[in-house]
């Protein structure tokens, strides 16, 4: 279960889901007519390695992004969500937002693999093991940033807004903001002061996009909590429900 004040690396706990987002990212690029290319998700895996390379390689069949129902789903879902996402970013750069905050960057790869602007500054914030990961990694395969790129290393359950305006953020100019696969893992006071935050640094002509769903109804996020301590107890499972605040 998760407490207060836990940490985490791109390999353990809410770290890893990054990991598993970027496999299916990788499993994306592997469609003969893929919704989204993100080349740099692979190198994240690879340089993981274990399962988490077998399943590209096609040696993980019982992985759950190798089944019919589950894994075919989430793979469409990233490559769409991706597209999604990316237009977003077009759009506000076309509107002439020079700054972008990536909030929980994880394994974003937008810095490295989209066409920015000349004078765009993009600021990513999560713990210092997913960033300094990220950039060991890229930077090892001679992977450079498109653009300014600042890292911001910081828990979203402090005062990260503190720690963007000491980064050089520009509160007075436009800028555009991305809370993707974020606030399922937030207590709900992490999540009030998360938009608070953003709404005490975003100026007029700023852009916003969240990803938010519906929360489970108390009985069935329990029982799939239950479902899943028993399969994680039998080696057949990772945790994911016990990593959510419902």
């Amino acid at each position: 279960m998760r407490s207060e004040g836990d940490s985490w690396d791109i390999t353990t706990s809410v770290g890893s889901t990054a990991l598993f987002v970027a496999t299916a990212r990788a499993l994306e690029v592997l469609k003969p007519d893929p919704l989204a290319v993100d080349p740099y998700a692979e190198l994240f895996c690879r340089a993981v390695g274990g399962s988490w390379a077998d399943v590209l390689d096609g040696n993980a069949a019982d992985h759950e992004l190798q089944s019919d129902d589950f894994g075919k789903r989430f793979v469409n879902f990233q490559g769409a969500r991706t597209k999604y996402f990316d237009a977003y970013f077009r759009r506000a750069v076309e509107a002439g937002v020079r700054q972008v905050v990536v909030l929980a960057a994880g394994l974003d790869s937008r810095a490295y693999r989209l066409s920015w602007p000349d004078g765009t500054t993009i600021f990513e914030l999560d713990r210092p093991q997913v960033l300094d990961f990220k950039r060991e990694v890229l930077g090892g395969h001679g992977v450079r940033p498109r653009t300014e790129r600042r890292e911001i290393a910081v828990d979203l359950r402090d005062d990260w807004a503190q720690a963007l305006r000491d980064s050089g953020f520009d509160a007075e100019a436009p800028s555009a903001w991305i809370a993707e696969r974020l606030l399922i893992y937030l207590p709900a006071a992490a999540q009030e002061q998360l938009f608070t935050g953003i709404d005490s640094l975003a100026c007029l002509g700023s852009h916003v996009a969240v990803e938010d769903g519906a929360p489970l109804p108390d009985a069935e996020f329990a029982a799939k909590l239950e479902e899943e301590r028993a399969a994680v107890a039998a080696g057949g499972e990772r945790p994911f429900f016990e990593l959510l605040y419902n």
